[in-house]
């Protein structure tokens, strides 16, 4: 298990914008599970929406690329660099994510060539598919 300051030691995200809470597994090059607790408190449901807040599905994506990004970047070949988006493909959106949540996030890297991978991805609550799709990334 990685706390917040052990998943900053490995990738580049800062608050307000580091989407992962812990992981609970992950094996370098192949594959993590991490979990974003969903907080009343946070800063984007100001705004989305006023009344009836719901994670942005853009920051649901941004959490399971962060949760690729710790099994990608954990590999002591791509220490000290970042993965940066290079598409996303096949994403659905399946159920609201709502302050109170438990975001199980996983990414499972299926293809690799040099500094480009693809990660399947799955973002869940209590079970229930909230996002599934491939996400594509280049090692910078």
């Amino acid at each position: 298990m990685l706390n917040k300051e052990q998943i900053k030691e490995i990738i580049p995200q800062r608050e307000p914008f580091l989407m992962i809470d812990e992981v609970e597994e992950y094996i370098p090059g192949e594959s993590a599970v991490a979990y974003k607790n969903v907080s009343a408190d946070e800063y984007y449901f100001k705004g989305h929406f006023p009344g009836n807040p719901i994670m942005p599905g853009v920051l649901i994506v941004e959490s399971l690329a962060q949760t690729g990004a710790v099994a990608i970047l954990s590999m002591e070949e791509n220490k000290g660099r970042n993965a940066l988006f290079g598409g996303i493909d096949k994403l659905r959106f399946k159920k609201q994510v709502v302050p109170g949540d438990r975001l199980k996030l996983e990414v499972r890297i299926i293809k690799k060539k040099g500094p480009i991978g693809i990660g399947e991805a799955l973002a869940t609550v209590n079970g229930k598919v909230a996002v599934k799709g491939e996400l594509t990334f280049a090692i910078v």
